[in-house]
């Protein structure tokens, strides 16, 4: 898994890129299956919790620890969530002694390249996740469902702003992953523009090997739908078996 500039020299200008409000509704429906998986949960953990702007949401209904591997990405979290615990670590190994109700993963599990970090990612969620608690796992995409796309947008700051072009596609529709090739255009303080350009390579595994790594580390889950207008996410939601 190669060190994304998005989230280290690039970092400060996520809130430009990905801003806060954009993640309102999305976040507002994690809480509403995280309620009804757990009724009664109050301690939350996200794994890959980049810039926080889930957690800002998240964050009146659970007691919420952070966990992201991105120095720049954590500092940009304790400025917009000062009154959560941030702890860096990599999701696929942290171990942090604590049990919660409840186990968050965002789109971050997208960069796990092989089957195997991914079941080191969900065997950590397991882990951290109290006995009968719940997990909710949000990927991007699925072999079944992806289509290659192209997004752009953007957003402007105090005194500065960014646009950028997204572009997603398969190279190989055999193997279990794709790419997206990122075009960023910045409007720096000072009125030059800097031009950016990152390469992702993100995770495209079946359905049917996902549920088999929930199974086999012992969670009992189940693909459910994201109630929001337009949106055709499906995200895992489930429990801790207790045997």
């Amino acid at each position: 898994m190669s060190e994304s500039r998005l989230y280290t020299d690039l970092a400060p200008w996520w809130p430009l890129l990905s801003p806060k409000e954009d993640y309102r509704e999305e976040a507002a429906e994690y809480v509403r299956l995280l309620r009804g998986a757990c009724p009664h949960a109050k301690t939350l953990l996200e794994l890959g919790s980049g810039g926080g702007h889930n957690a800002f949401y998240m964050k009146p209904e659970f007691e919420l620890t952070l966990v992201d591997l991105a120095p720049r990405m954590l500092e940009a979290s304790k400025e917009l969530n000062p009154e959560c615990r941030h702890v860096a670590g990599d999701m696929r190994s942290i171990r942090l002694q604590s049990l919660f109700d409840a186990v968050f993963v965002h789109d971050a599990i997208m960069s796990m390249e092989t089957l195997e970090d991914l079941e080191r990612v969900i065997r950590t969620a397991h882990v951290h996740c109290k006995p009968g608690g719940c997990v909710l796992v949000a990927p991007d995409y699925f072999r079944e469902t992806f289509r290659p796309y192209t997004h752009h947008g953007g957003s402007d700051g105090t005194g500065r702003a960014l646009r950028y072009l997204e572009w997603a596609y398969d190279p190989d529709p055999d193997d279990d992953w794709y790419r997206t090739d990122f075009l960023f255009v910045l409007h720096l303080e000072d009125g030059t523009v800097q031009h950016e350009y990152e390469r992702h390579k993100c995770t495209l595994f079946t359905e049917q090997k996902w549920m088999d790594l929930f199974d086999g580390v012992g969670f009992a889950v189940e693909l459910l739908p994201l109630n929001i207008a337009s949106s055709t996410l499906r995200v895992f939601i489930g429990t801790k078996n207790t045997e």
